[in-house]
């Protein structure tokens, strides 16, 4: 968990110099920003460009986005702020889906702001004038681990279960606890926005909640579950198969095991078999991590099955 804790004793080298951003990154955001800019076609000046976000401060981590905010007067526009808002939402979302920008190793991340919004944040950089609006503060933060740590658990064993139902072919199910799940995960990034919006950026940066969502984003885990929401959806609606009749087979099986209190040889036998459905997926994961090339002896397609020299009672056994 230590690279969503990181505390580091400088800005990042490779984009700033002692406290004042390279020339050329500065004018290559400056670039990027103009151009997105220009290219909506309105008649408004663009107040500012700052960079701000854990990539100018001291929490910064290879995971870490080059978060680079338009300052723009919204009134200029239409005096429906609301209505401005949901406008430049749209656009960014847009540009940030379709472009993968990278910058030192760290991708590109747009967002209008309206000048009159308040940005509580450690650190803000302005491009435009080549200075620092709020310099960043090098502090330790309280942190409580072992909860979050717990959370980070919590969640990847919900979406492990999401991955169980995809693969027993319960895509109705699947879906329905991706969906839930990550209605759940984005309540998180709303936490972290009341944090902005009430200055207090730096307990909302690292809150409970904020370092769970940064460990399960890390580590792919989020993607894993869109990934599956998205699959179980696509199966649904799919007609390849007689989907309707597997599902009611599926929803007969689950009002015949849903009986009251613990029975030991019955959750055992969940457990095994949630063992065993995991191996492959977990062997899958592991694969392929190595850069060496795919050469004798090792040009033929894994096993993915459990080893024979697996210990008695793992993965089903």
């Amino acid at each position: 968990m230590g690279d969503i804790l990181t505390i580091n004793d400088s800005l990042q080298p490779r984009i700033w110099s002692e406290k004042q951003l390279k020339t050329n990154i500065s004018n290559k955001l400056l670039e990027i920003a103009t151009e997105f800019f220009v290219g909506l076609h309105l008649e408004v000046i663009l107040e500012d460009v700052t960079f701000t976000g854990s990539l100018a401060n001291y929490n910064w981590t290879k995971y870490s986005d080059v978060d680079l905010h338009l300052l723009v007067d919204f009134a200029s526009i239409d005096a429906d702020s609301d209505l401005v808002r949901e406008f430049f939402n749209a656009k960014t979302a847009l540009w940030n889906k379709t472009h993968n920008i990278f910058v030192k190793g760290h991708e590109v991340e747009l967002y209008v702001q309206n000048i009159n919004e308040d940005h509580h944040s450690t650190g803000v950089y302005s491009i435009k004038n080549n200075e620092w609006v709020a310099e960043p503060l090098r502090v330790e933060p309280d942190v409580d681990t072992d909860m979050v740590k717990r959370k980070i658990k919590s969640f990847i064993d919900m979406i492990d279960r999401v991955e169980d139902e995809h693969d027993e072919k319960d895509y109705e199910k699947a879906h329905a606890m991706a969906l839930k799940l990550t209605q759940k995960i984005k309540k998180f990034s709303c936490y972290f926005k009341q944090f902005r919006q009430s200055g207090l950026e730096d307990k909302g940066e690292y809150s409970n909640e904020n370092l769970t969502f940064k460990y399960l984003r890390n580590k792919g885990h989020i993607k894993t579950l869109y990934d599956t929401r998205n699959k179980s959806y696509d199966k649904m609606m799919s007609l390849e198969n007689d989907y309707n009749k597997k599902f009611k087979i599926f929803i007969s099986q689950d009002k015949i095991s849903s009986k009251k209190g613990f029975n030991k040889l019955e959750e055992e036998e969940k457990y095994q078999k949630r063992v065993k459905k995991r191996h492959s997926r977990l062997k899958r994961s592991l694969i392929s991590l190595g850069k060496q090339k795919n050469v004798a002896p090792y040009t033929k397609r894994p096993n993915y099955k459990r080893s024979k020299s697996a210990p008695a009672g793992a993965g089903g056994s």
